[in-house]
């Protein structure tokens, strides 16, 4: 009996610490939801952002605070690409495909929402109800990490 209740012990531990292991990896599905199954990483308490891995490529969604998600982007490898996703996804700007440009202004400064040691997303409020998204490579933490702010880890 009591071999028994030394094993159910230690199968209950290993599940215990395997849980807490992948607590710290990023999910790999929820992409695309208002409130995903994820960790809101957001740099600004008025948005909230997301961010996914799947086979070695790094997907963040950003959301206003209803939970409308706004857009999102892939990354990998100093890459960026604008996913087809979010009420503004035509909005999203990175260093490799501009965004579409409206006639509205912004009614606010940008606002730094994620950053880690190689993206930054901004996203500066428009005079006509959308949102700007700016991604940029951060080469400040590229050149000196301890500089960053870094926001989202383990990824």
């Amino acid at each position: 009996m009591q071999k028994l209740s030394r094993a159910a012990l230690a199968i209950f531990l290993a599940m215990g610490v395997s849980g807490i292991a992948t607590a710290s990896n990023p999910p790999t599905t929820g992409l695309g939801q208002a409130w995903p199954n994820a960790t809101d990483v957001s740099a600004s308490p008025n948005w909230h952002v997301y961010v996914f891995v799947l086979n070695g490529v790094k997907y963040v969604q950003v959301n206003d605070l209803n939970g409308n998600v706004l857009g999102a982007i892939g990354t990998a490898g100093g890459q960026f690409i604008t996913l087809p996703i979010g009420q503004f996804s035509q909005y999203v700007s990175t260093p490799q495909q501009a965004a579409e440009r409206s006639n509205a202004q912004p009614t606010a400064a940008a606002t730094t929402v994620y950053r880690d040691s190689s993206t930054v997303i901004t996203v500066t409020p428009q005079s006509d109800g959308t949102a700007a998204l700016t991604v940029k490579t951060d080469v400040s933490c590229q050149d000196d990490p301890s500089e960053c702010n870094h926001v989202a880890t383990a990824l």
